[in-house]
């Protein structure tokens, strides 16, 4: 059984104690982090490496920043940004292959406010990340895109959707655009364990502590290609890290293969 998760850690050194923890208390075989807000010098590789785990990462201060980690492995790198933009210095795109599973690390852009530039550059990187998405399925090699993608795919992927009906995670394009990754011939795990289910990856922070339960969204995804999705087992979410100490406001989402 191979294991892989997905963890926006919002800040990997701010959030060390919970990522820690939750390493030491599961047993996931390859684990993709997104946002960790540091610099390459400053990710805590030999933490990881203690907790059992090689890694590779791609850093940058203050803002974004993924991570791919292999439990007792290290991971090969194949590839750091996604193509068709030499311009964009956004550390948002890692892809490495792990016991012969090509595994691309994302952190999509957040869009807000939209509509806007902000908005357009996330528009722009999603058809990018459909190209070569493509690219990866011609390939054939067993792959998984998983991360972040900032975008909530239907109507069951909200607590309460009306509220987000003016933000970019929510806007038309946004869901037409992972629309368009599932047409392609890439498969939501979680959603083909859960078809029916109101699963969440994600919770506002709440000034009072604690979070708010309404917010909750599913935006952190794992997108497996057709040949993985045959020894697709099982999938969830752990949703009991956003109630420990000092969380992240999203929670992992995993996946089972055989």
């Amino acid at each position: 059984m191979t294991r892989i998760a997905t963890f926006n850690v919002n800040g990997v050194n701010g959030r060390l104690p919970v990522l820690l923890k939750w390493l030491g208390e599961s047993d996931f075989d390859i684990v993709c982090l997104q946002e960790l807000k540091t610099s390459d010098d400053k990710f805590p590789a030999e933490a990881i490496r203690e907790a059992g785990y090689g890694a590779i990462w791609h850093g940058q201060k203050s803002y974004n920043g993924v991570a791919i980690l292999a439990r007792g492995i290290e991971p090969v790198e194949r590839r750091r940004g996604l193509p068709g933009d030499p311009d964009d210095t956004h550390s948002r795109y890692i892809e490495a292959e792990v016991d012969g599973i090509v595994v691309g690390c994302l952190y999509l852009p957040n869009g807000n406010p939209a509509p806007g530039p902000k908005f357009d550059y996330k528009l722009r990187w999603f058809d990018r990340l459909i190209s070569y998405g493509q690219h990866l399925l011609q390939d054939r090699a067993p792959s998984v895109l998983c991360g972040d993608f900032n975008v909530v795919p239907t109507s069951i992927d909200a607590v309460v959707p009306s509220r987000w009906l003016g933000d970019a995670v929510y806007f038309p394009q946004s869901r037409q655009a992972y629309a368009k990754m599932l047409q392609a011939g890439w498969i939501d795990a979680v959603r083909r364990i859960h078809p029916e289910k109101g699963i969440y990856t994600y919770w506002n922070f709440s000034y009072r502590g604690g979070y708010d339960r309404s917010s909750g969204l599913r935006m952190d995804h794992l997108l497996v290609s057709p040949s993985v999705s045959d020894r697709l087992r099982n999938a969830g979410v752990d949703v009991e890290l956003r109630g420990w100490d000092k969380p992240s406001d999203h929670v992992p989402a995993w996946i089972e293969l055989n």
